[in-house]
């Protein structure tokens, strides 16, 4: 594990890089081709908030994003997609691009942080099963995949149902 990897905000210069470290991560270009939908939403989009992890180089090889959405009424991020280069996987770079994309959204004043996806590997950032707050989804998913995060505890989880950005399809 004993890389050091470099986290910012993603430049314009990053996007391609972007694009082809999502696509080699994931088995079809649906993910990326999300990520470029939401880059192109002014409702969803928050530049500072899509966060690569950068070798010693400054080549990318990992992304983190989060993008605006809802919990009820109450805005919300979620956290998706988190992609890194599969030569690159289990080296520490997913976790230190989602870790800044959390602290970049915290120093914002954004308060909570949802994320469907693998339950026994986004625990370790402070999520939570989102049912025990009663943040539930209009779709069916397994209960555990769907998790929740206050980024402030002056600012306790909301329940109610998660709307995504249009992009999402959800």
């Amino acid at each position: 594990m004993g890389n050091t990897w470099i986290t910012r905000a993603e430049t314009s210069a990053d996007i391609p890089a972007i694009r082809d470290i999502i696509v080699a991560a994931f088995p079809t270009p649906a993910e990326a081709d999300l990520v470029d939908a939401l880059r192109a939403d002014p409702t969803a989009w928050i530049e500072v908030l899509s966060l690569v992890a950068a070798d010693e180089s400054g080549r990318p090889v990992g992304h983190a994003l989060l993008t605006r959405c809802h919990i009820g009424d109450i805005p919300a991020l979620c956290l998706a997609p988190c992609a890194v280069r599969p030569e690159q996987q289990r080296t520490g770079a997913g976790s230190a691009a989602v870790r800044a994309a959390l602290s970049a959204a915290r120093s914002l004043g954004e308060h909570h942080v949802v994320v469907l996806g693998h339950p026994s590997y986004y625990p370790r950032f402070g999520f939570h099963r989102a049912s025990e707050y009663g943040i539930v989804l209009s779709i069916d998913v397994p209960d555990e995949a769907l998790m929740a995060l206050s980024l402030d505890a002056g600012h306790p989880l909301p329940g109610g149902t998660v709307r995504y950005a249009a992009p999402f399809g959800i």
